[in-house]
């Protein structure tokens, strides 16, 4: 008999087999290694869920504004300070992977309903009284109380038939250890009088009262502390791009080479290893070669990374009921932020992915589909803002969209314009002064 050769089929059939008998005995041991990531992930997750619904109890607090305050924008910033100091608590290791915890945000807000202005920021309830002493200590006039959230009083399906919406998320147009303009870029603390100092938040507040019965406008800045090593790694890349703009020579890691690498080297460059090139002597220091404006830049630099820093996302909505919604109202929000825009340091640009517009593409089908994917970008940009929750979660938000802003940027932006400054009648202010209560006789 002639032997009969297994044809190609038969033998793969065979090896198919025997993979499959292996698989079957040997399944559960890559398992453990594919499957810790995603469970790491899944159980934080479920931990942080868990701490937020249970421990985190967040309450938002108006602030109404006192009328005869003249206290320059520098006050904000201590208040900044302060509470940045009240509000940062950054959790240990067992803290974030077995109770869940997270280091929360204090988020302001400067919001028109129907032309009536209001302060707001939202806090964890744990930390009010910390937060009130801070606004107190430098705002005594001030009065603040427990408010319901304004987000709740409209309908939660926005956009819909009745109402319409546009928004937009904000990131840095360049790395955030640039700093954007401040107050002191303003004529703030140079103007003797002060009705006749330049303040971006005035400009505002006179454009907020404007907004119509039937619309709102909300403006909108989460702000997180930032804990000890992401904050000692930030201010690291920002002292290399420092000391890159100052022309200053970055020692490089030695790098050793095997005898064979380093001979090969030898014969075919003629170079010694070690030999140096001979540098250009020069008797001016790097730091006298600057312009006038790279020293601008540098000194903002390092007086940005010497403040305590928040990481921080802004945005904002205006809405309205459609017979009345003026789209062309959105624009306050541009004017605003782009008042703090420098051409050679850094300015706040609205965030493409989530802006309430989307641009046609040449393949014309896809077009079609533009109305669907503006109006389910628009409830996923209305559900962040109701939750205070980062563009793009739960994702990771990227550098640039996610920033780092100072004390004195976020006082910049966030602040209490007095009545001289800012007379608009439908700012909230208290109209009476905050005393002591008298002093009673014990006996």
């Amino acid at each position: 008999m002639i032997p009969t050769v297994p044809s190609f089929s038969s033998f793969a059939v065979l090896i198919l087999g025997y993979l499959w008998q292996i698989l079957r005995a040997w399944w559960w041991l890559p398992a453990p290694f594919i499957l810790w990531k995603p469970f790491v992930y899944l159980w934080k997750q479920w931990r942080t869920y868990r701490w937020i619904r249970t421990v985190y109890k967040p309450i938002l607090l108006e602030i109404k504004l006192p009328k005869e305050s003249v206290k320059p924008v520098r006050a904000m910033e201590d208040v900044m300070n302060s509470i940045h100091s009240s509000v940062y608590h950054p959790p240990d290791w067992w803290e974030i992977h077995i109770d869940g915890q997270i280091q929360t945000s204090i988020v302001f807000e400067i919001v028109s309903l129907g032309g009536d202005i209001h302060f707001y920021f939202r806090c964890h309830s744990g930390y009010r009284d910390a937060v009130e002493a801070s606004i107190y200590a430098q705002y005594p006039e001030a009065e603040i109380t427990l408010a319901d959230d304004y987000t709740k009083a409209v309908p939660q399906d926005l956009p819909n038939d009745e109402w319409n919406m546009w928004a937009t998320d904000y990131k840095v147009l360049k790395p955030d250890f640039y700093p954007i303009a401040t107050y002191k870029k303003f004529e703030t603390e140079r103007e003797t009088l002060e009705e006749k100092r330049i303040d971006p938040v005035a400009s505002l507040l006179e454009g907020f009262s404007k907004v119509k019965p039937g619309e709102q406008f909300w403006i909108q800045m989460s702000c997180k502390p930032m804990a000890e090593k992401p904050a000692e790694k930030w201010i690291k890349q920002a002292e290399e791009e420092r000391d890159k703009l100052a022309r200053r020579e970055i020692k490089a890691s030695i790098k050793t080479k095997s005898m064979l690498l380093e001979a090969a080297d030898i014969l075919i460059t003629g170079k010694v290893p070690g030999e140096e090139a001979p540098k250009e002597e020069s008797f001016l220091p790097p730091e006298m070669k600057l312009t006038p404006g790279e020293r601008i830049v540098l000194s903002a630099i390092e007086e940005k990374i010497s403040k305590p820093i928040f990481s921080t996302n802004i945005r904002f909505i205006f809405l309205g009921k459609r017979d009345v919604f003026n789209k062309g109202n959105f624009r306050l929000g541009f004017t605003f932020f782009g008042s703090y825009a420098t051409a050679n340091l850094n300015a706040l640009v609205p965030f493409g992915p989530t802006l309430s517009k989307i641009k046609k593409g040449r393949f014309l089908p896809i077009n079609k589909l533009i109305p669907r994917r503006l109006y389910l970008r628009n409830r996923r940009m209305f559900r962040n803002y109701v939750s205070r929750l980062h563009p793009i979660f739960p994702r990771t938000a990227p550098p640039g969209v996610r920033f780092m802003l100072n004390t004195e940027e976020l006082a910049s932006l966030f602040h209490f314009p007095s009545w001289r400054t800012a007379p608009v009648p439908s700012v909230a202010r208290v109209e009476a002064k905050r005393t002591a209560p008298p002093k009673l006789p014990t006996e």
